[in-house]
């Protein structure tokens, strides 16, 4: 294990109501900065995919990892997300010597850990996990919108907004719903 290797943490996805949560983590190389980094909610989708394919060529390991629909339903949103960045740095083929976790909560993991709140806003390895886990959940749920155009994910990426729930009243919960979300469990509650 290295004194200097940083990894970063984040996760995608916690308030949709369908699809996947998703979570990276990101050791950065110190020999090879990435400008412009931010947290990926203030940066353009375009900007996302530039900063993603960069992380992805110049950082010395990074890993992205999900937790399934059925998970979260199962366990809770948050415990899905933390279950999510434990798969993402228990697969990272380096040690580093801090994860650095963006929010309230750590998961479990081998490695000295801590929680840092808005961390996707002050620490560049965090900065880029947000960057990969956003990129990545998107991409997800526009192969999701090819399976289920009708909802539009393509557009809201499964977050609730209102051309989402209209369609959720005019068609119905689908396989990639999360039943334990409250506007959705409202609307399989409705139906038995």
């Amino acid at each position: 294990m290295s004194q200097w290797l940083i990894c970063g943490v984040d996760e995608a996805g916690r308030g949709p109501l369908a699809g996947p949560v998703y979570a990276a983590c990101v050791v950065l190389n110190p020999q090879s900065r990435i400008h412009g980094l931010a947290d990926s909610k203030q940066l353009s989708a375009a900007r996302r995919e530039q900063l993603a394919s960069q992380i992805k060529s110049c950082a010395l390991a990074w890993v992205i990892a999900s937790a399934s629909v059925e998970e979260i339903d199962r366990l809770n949103i948050l415990q899905a997300s933390l279950l999510a960045m434990k798969r993402a740095v228990e697969n990272l083929s380096l040690e580093p010597a801090e994860v650095l976790i963006d929010g309230l909560y750590c998961p479990k993991l081998k490695f000295p850990a801590r929680a840092i709140v808005r961390g996707d806003c002050k620490i560049p390895e965090i900065m880029a996990a947000s960057i990969l886990a956003k990129t990545a959940r998107d991409s997800e749920m526009l192969a999701l919108h090819l399976r289920f155009p009708q909802y539009g994910f393509d557009r809201h990426k499964g977050y609730p907004t209102l051309l989402h729930l209209a369609a959720l009243q005019a068609h119905g919960v689908c396989a990639i719903h999360r039943r334990s979300f409250a506007p959705v469990k409202a609307l399989v509650e409705a139906s038995v």
